[in-house]
C-alpha cells in the first residue's frame, strides 16, 4: 500500500460521494447529483495522482 494515507483517504471520500450520488440520483436531484459526481471525480483524481 501507499505510504501516503492522504491519497487513500481521497480515494475513500470519492468513493463514498459516489454513493450519494446514486442516492441523489433516485430521489430525483439530478442537479446534485451532478455537482456531487463532479466533486467525486475530483477527490479520486486527486487521490490517485497523489498516489
Amino acid at each position: 500500500m501507499t505510504e501516503n494515507w492522504t491519497a487513500a483517504v481521497m480515494v475513500f471520500v470519492g468513493l463514498f460521494m459516489i454513493g450519494g450520488v446514486v442516492s441523489f440520483f433516485k430521489q430525483g436531484l439530478k442537479v446534485f447529483a451532478g455537482v456531487l459526481g463532479v466533486a467525486a471525480a475530483l477527490a479520486i483524481t486527486a487521490g490517485v495522482l497523489w498516489w
